[in-house]
This record gives structure tokens, C-alpha cells and sequence, in this order.
């Protein structure tokens, strides 16, 4: 069995998704009757690069936002903002297999996109044009204002940013037609209501930058600014946990995660003091250019490789998850007071159902999640964030996230109110139980007893 990606077709695909919506009432082994819908829970939408987003939360840019089935099940289950996989130049790496190990914090040794460029950004449209199609057949949208954006990532540095792959990808994604028109021509006959439909040609205007660990301050000033410049994109810079000096590595040891930081981490990562200064820049750039930026915390945080998990080969592994969580609240804790709440800040660091409103609550907007729905359960977690949100908003009375900010906080002014929800979660975070490593055993999803090719599966929490 290989472990490279076969694609599908969109015809292929299309043909799957209705069969099983005809034979079996559910897509990709989620019911019909778990998709999200976005009527009647208005209140949890948002604005983002001056489009609707009817969540305010999606997937983060992994390995899970790479297929266009992938795609397509984080927006039924409810992910609205999708942050695709990152694309490099280098698109024919060789990626050690098993690259991931979800039991408990996350670990993985995985990087960029493990398809040619040309096949991402055909899976990419695939989704792109699914989805418009399954939300007018199963919401009777018709796609003026579809209620989700796709968000690309890009690594990793400037010389290969400017090679022509990934200049072919940077200008096709924002003009699509003649590929979308492909698309729809398959569709036809199919789906004839298509030609009703309003599929923007362009898929994405907007981008996050994901840079190296150990990306020098200079390059990746350079490269958003080229970004925000010269390809007028909404630009987000990922920035990585380190920022927090060795901070981090207390919190760790309090919480009991085993994970080890070098101290080659911290030497070759941005500092705070070059981060500040370069954001003030980026900031100006956008705001003369007429574009948004902002920042991601964080990226996975580089910690030496102690599993057996991954092959010996591999030196570093990447954390993300609940470990990771404290570590990204608290650095946007000192960059919202370092900015007075006013710096855009999206957020990717272990969220989950129980965090979700709390993060929202703190501006940082919107949230993604990897770590969490590569556990059991998957895309189907999500729609429990939206229920968990509006439920909390809903209780303390708000009409929509912006009020449920303010009346979190006891404050009308929205930068002030950001501050003192940030700084009273983020002292919370450090003592909750959520984020401390449970000592009661490894988890494990497996069951201990043998498993014949023909058995039948126990359920493992059974044991």
C-alpha cells in the first residue's frame, strides 16, 4: 500500500458525494443530519477581508486541508474560514512516514504540500467549486455571499516565492476562470443548476506566510512586504512560539510535558525585539496599500524528537495542541498590550470545544484547529464549537461576537475590552487542568487484544 495522495477528479468526486447522500444520507461518513448550517445562528458570523465568514473559526493550513474531500468535510461539519495546505517550489519532497502522532499534544515532522503545485491548486479549485455547489443544493445559497474564504499559505523563503511555480500558483488562485470554467463544463450535466450559481473566480486575495524556523527578521519582512506590495494580498505572518523566550519553557515543565526546546530554537528564531518594530512596518505597508495584515500565533514549536514514533532520522519534531496553547495565549497577551489591542491577531495553538468561546472572547479571530480533529471524531468536532459558541453568546445576552466581547470584559471600548479578557484568560490558561499532561497513562486508541484481518473492532474506551 502506498503512501502517496491519489486525487480524484471533480467528477469522480461529485459522483461519490451524491451517491452517498443518495444511499446513505451522509457525506464522507458524516450524517446529514450533523452538517452545519449557518440559518438562524447569525449572531456567530463575522467580517473578514470584507467578506462574510459565518463562523468564526475553520481549519488550520495541515495535512487535513490538502484533499478537496478534506476541504469539503471541515465545511460541512463548519470550518468557514479554510486555511489551505502550504505550498513551497520544492513540490517533489519526500515526507518520513509516520509524520504525525496525535495521542495526546501533537507531534509531527510534516511540512509543506506532498503534491506537485499544479495537482494543490487543482484540488484546491475542486473544493472551491464543490462547495459552492453543495451549498446551494443543501442551503440554497446561491453564492453571492457564500459565508466562507479559502486562506492560502505559502512557504518559505523570498528566492522561492519569486521561482515561476509558485508565481504561477500566487496569480492563478486569484483569477481562476478558465479552470472553474473547466470545472463547471464537467458539472453540467450533472448539476445543470451550476450556471445559477455565482463561483467567484477569484479563490483567494488573501494569504499567511509561514516561514522556516530559523527564518532571519530581514527575509520575512521582505517577503510580506512583497506580498502586501507588490501582489496586493491581506497578509498574515505566522509567527513562531519562541517569540516568548524561554518563558516557554517553564511553562512546559509546570505542565509536565516532556518535550525539550533547544537552545538553537531560540537563537535562530525571530526575537521580540526585531518582531515589534517590523510589525509596526508591515502595518503601514497594508494600511497604505489598502490591504489588511495581521498575525498568526503560532506556528508548531521545535522540540528535539524523544518518540518512537517517528523514524530516528528525524532530529526535530514540530508540538502543537493543548501544550501549545498556554504558550500562543500568552504571546498575544504581550503583543495586544505592546499594541493596545489594536494589532489583527488569528489564532492556531490547541483549540477545542472548551476554548473555543475564550479565544473568541479575547479578538483573536478567526481560530483555526489542527491538532484536535486529527483525533477521534475529526471534522465532526467542529460543529460542537459552533454550538458551545452560540450557546455562550447566548447566555450572556450578546447579538453578535463583538458585543459577546464587550460583555465579557464589563467594557464597551472594544480594544480595551480585548485587553482585559486576553489578560484574565491568559493567567487562567497557565493554571487549568486542560493544558497539563495527564500521568495516568500514554494515551492510546488501540485496543490490547489481537486484531484479525476479518475481526471485528471493539470499541477501545470499552477497555
Amino acid at each position: 500500500m502506498t503512501d502517496k495522495f491519489s486525487i480524484l477528479s471533480i467528477e469522480q468526486l461529485y459522483q461519490m458525494i451524491q451517491n452517498q447522500l443518495t444511499q446513505t444520507d451522509s457525506i464522507f461518513g458524516f450524517p446529514k443530519s450533523s452538517f452545519y448550517s449557518s440559518k438562524g445562528n447569525e449572531r456567530i458570523s463575522m467580517q473578514r477581508f470584507a467578506k462574510v465568514l459565518e463562523t468564526p473559526f475553520g481549519v488550520a493550513a495541515g495535512p487535513h486541508s490538502q484533499l478537496a474531500q478534506n476541504i469539503i468535510a471541515a465545511w460541512l461539519n463548519g470550518a468557514r474560514f479554510i486555511e489551505l495546505k502550504t505550498i513551497q517550489t520544492l513540490d517533489e519532497i519526500e515526507v518520513a512516514k509516520p509524520c504525525i502522532d496525535m495521542q495526546d499534544e501533537g507531534y509531527n515532522c510534516e511540512w509543506s504540500q506532498e503534491l506537485k503545485i499544479r495537482d494543490s491548486l487543482d484540488q484546491y479549485v475542486n473544493a472551491w467549486v464543490l462547495i459552492h455547489v453543495l451549498n446551494h443544493q443543501l442551503n440554497g445559497n446561491s453564492g453571492q455571499e457564500p459565508g466562507f474564504i479559502f486562506n492560502m499559505s505559502v512557504g518559505y523563503n523570498m528566492e522561492g516565492i519569486l521561482n515561476e511555480n509558485v508565481q504561477w500558483f500566487l496569480d492563478t488562485i486569484q483569477d481562476a476562470k478558465e479552470l472553474i470554467e473547466n470545472k463547471k463544463n464537467t458539472l453540467r450535466k450533472y448539476y445543470p443548476e451550476i450556471d445559477c450559481l455565482h463561483i467567484d473566480n477569484c479563490i483567494s486575495d488573501n494569504l499567511t506566510l509561514s516561514t522556516m524556523h530559523g527564518t532571519p527578521p530581514e527575509e520575512i519582512e521582505k517577503i510580506a512586504t512583497y506580498l502586501i506590495e507588490e501582489k496586493g494580498l491581506h497578509t498574515t505572518v505566522k509567527l513562531n512560539p519562541t517569540l516568548l523566550g524561554k518563558e516557554l519553557r517553564r511553562i512546559l515543565n509546570d505542565a509536565r510535558f516532556e518535550a525539550f526546546v533547544p537552545d538553537e530554537a531560540f537563537a535562530h528564531d525571530l526575537k521580540y525585539e526585531d518582531a515589534v518594530p517590523m510589525l509596526r512596518r508591515l502595518q503601514t505597508a497594508a494600511d497604505k496599500k489598502g490591504v489588511q495584515f495581521g498575525i498568526k500565533l503560532t506556528n508548531t514549536l521545535e522540540s528535539v524528537n524523544h518518540k518512537d514514533v517517528f523514524p530516528a532520522s528525524e532530529k526535530m519534531m514540530y508540538m502543537s495542541g493543548k501544550s501549545l496553547h498556554p504558550i500562543s495565549i500568552q504571546i498575544a497577551k504581550m503583543l495586544q498590550k505592546e499594541f493596545e489591542g489594536k494589532i489583527d491577531i488569528s489564532f492556531s495553538g490547541g483549540l477545542t470545544t472548551f476554548n473555543i468561546s475564550d479565544v473568541v472572547a479575547c479578538g483573536l479571530l478567526p481560530a483555526t484547529v489542527c491538532t484536535d480533529i486529527m483525533k477521534p471524531g475529526g471534522y465532526g468536532l467542529l460543529k460542537q464549537y459552533a454550538e458551545t459558541l452560540e450557546s455562550d453568546i447566548e447566555k450572556l445576552g450578546a447579538t453578535g461576537i463583538f458585543d459577546f466581547i464587550r460583555k465579557k470584559s464589563g467594557v464597551e471600548d472594544r480594544e480595551k475590552a480585548i485587553l482585559i479578557n486576553l489578560n484574565n484568560y491568559a493567567d487562567k490558561v497557565l493554571e487549568s487542568p486542560l493544558y497539563k499532561k495527564d500521568f495516568l497513562g500514554e494515551p492510546n486508541i488501540k485496543g490490547k487484544r489481537s486484531l484479525g484481518s476479518f475481526d471485528c473492532i471493539a470499541a477501545p474506551c470499552t477497555e
